[in-house]
């Protein structure tokens, strides 16, 4: 197979394999079942098959010692004692073979040719060579009861007696093929041996796949794959209800695992649990600590700026109040990120066309340049939080760009908010530092003086909070294009 091929197999196979651990799990569980009882299936066939080859064989045998004995018995019995003969084994009846004489051999107008009638015919023509003296003419062939002639002047099984062919050629419930035994035993008279096999109906016996065997391996198969689905169903729930509850506490929620189920599973959901109290705690202390340093840090910073008035040296002065202005600065840039990245609020569905429109209107109306396409889609977060993240990215763009234009599209479970500047763009191996706080580039230290660098990363959180993400690129028609994708 040459490479490309082999390419485009394994980008098939990869469409296949499910994505889910359920899915993987029940594909490889559902296969697994499949091939063992297609091997079990195929084994058991071809047991089943030697098995029925080997039964005929030792039937087709004892059958063929038997008509060799009948046909020595009647070559020796007088010409004039046959008909007889015949009409006392006629009368009795339950003997092996249904016999009569014919003037020559019976046309059978319909045979029977089998995998297993073959094998009969041959091991009793072998029988028949070996123990009849040469040159003995015979013809054997398996026949259809319904229309099987038994004379050669076309007389039915159908138009004899029942007590004749009762025991011997009609089985009952259902009829059997007849295996046909004519031999010349002299000139101008033929004898007619006609009998069916031990097990009458052999030829099932060679076929595996019968419709109740069938049906059966169905039942088991069905069985089989419905009990393993349940059980690969079982282990996977909770890691379905593990990876809701993580994707929830990233958004804000309060989820709660029950501790029940498996040991690995509730040994799990403890940590889980002291995990999520631990960060609770984290945050609660990071705000209090935070409000401690704004309380704190205010008055030493208000006593600081009094007495540096009271320096005598001007330049002296003038450089203390630059360093306390921007340790002030620093001080509420930090208390804005914890606040703005942790609004307490419940999640509601927003309308984006009420929201987006709002924050355009606004921008328009302070002189700057933005547009907004209305799509009619809508999200479930949390509005003020949200309105403070794309008010971040707007204000960002409006600034460096001079022009913002946003549009939102719907996606595969998802929503897409895409805001677009109309400025320099930025360097690729400067994307990724936008988002550390206090970066701040060449382009934005001179478009805004006065900035942080705090927007793009408060923005981050908020929409990570959502469960979304934030990307930042270069559009290919220049400008900056960042794209908020949110859960629909």
């Amino acid at each position: 197979m040459h490479l490309p091929e082999c390419r485009l197999l394994r980008r098939w196979l990869d469409k296949l394999w499910p994505e889910s651990l359920y899915g993987r799990l029940s594909l490889v569980m559902v296969a697994g079942v499949l091939g063992t009882q297609m091997l079990v299936s195929l084994l058991w066939a071809t047991q089943l098959r030697n098995n029925a080859q080997t039964e005929t064989r030792s039937a087709a045998q004892h059958i063929a010692f038997s008509a060799a004995s009948a046909l020595r018995f009647f070559k020796s019995l007088p010409p004039k004692y046959r008909p007889l003969m015949l009409e006392q084994l006629h009368e009795m009846g339950g003997t092996r073979f249904f016999i009569n004489v014919n003037r020559e051999p019976v046309f059978l107008p319909f045979k029977l040719d089998e995998p297993l009638i073959r094998l009969v015919t041959d091991e009793v023509g072998t029988v028949l060579r070996r123990e009849l003296p040469p040159p003995s003419r015979f013809e054997i062939a398996f026949a259809p009861v319904e229309s099987l002639p038994v004379s050669d002047d076309r007389v039915l099984v159908q138009d004899l007696p029942d007590n004749w062919v009762q025991h011997i050629l009609l089985i009952k419930p259902r009829p059997a093929p007849v295996l046909v035994i004519q031999t010349e035993i002299e000139p101008g008279n033929w004898l007619y041996l006609a009998t069916v096999m031990p097990d009458p109906y052999f030829l099932e016996n060679n076929n595996p796949f019968t419709l109740d065997r069938i049906v059966l391996q169905l039942i088991t198969l069905a069985a089989v794959m419905l009990l393993s689905l349940l059980v690969v169903r079982w282990l996977t729930r909770p890691l379905d209800d593990l990876a809701d509850a993580a994707e929830a506490f990233g958004k804000g929620d309060q989820p709660v695992l029950p501790p029940t189920g498996s040991r690995e599973y509730v040994r799990t959901a403890r940590a889980f649990s002291a995990m999520q109290e631990r960060i609770q705690r984290y945050i609660e202390d990071r705000e209090k600590l935070f409000a401690s340093i704004s309380h704190d840090l205010r008055t030493p910073i208000t006593r600081l700026k009094l007495r540096a008035e009271m320096l005598d040296d001007p330049l002296a002065r003038c450089e203390f109040h630059e360093d306390l202005d921007e340790l002030d600065v620093m001080v509420k840039g930090a208390l804005q990120t914890v606040k703005d990245s942790d609004i307490h609020e419940n999640r509601t569905r927003v309308s984006l066309d009420a929201l987006l429109g709002r924050l355009v209107r606004d921008a328009q109306l302070a002189g700057q340049h933005a547009s907004f396409e209305p799509s009619g889609l809508s999200v479930m977060a949390k509005p003020l939080a949200l309105k403070r993240a794309i008010s971040n990215l707007l204000n960002n763009g409006l600034t460096y760009g001079q022009q913002v234009d946003i549009r939102c599209d719907e996606g595969v479970s998802k929503i897409v908010i895409s805001l677009r500047d109309h400025g320099p763009g930025i360097a690729e191996e400067e994307l990724a530092r936008l988002y550390e706080p206090y970066v701040r580039l060449d382009h934005g230290r001179n478009s805004n003086r006065h900035g942080l660098g705090l927007g793009l990363g408060i923005a981050r959180n908020i929409i990570q909070a959502h469960g979304g993400t934030l990307t930042l690129a270069n559009h290919p028609d220049g400008g900056l294009l960042a794209q908020i994708t949110l859960p629909a």
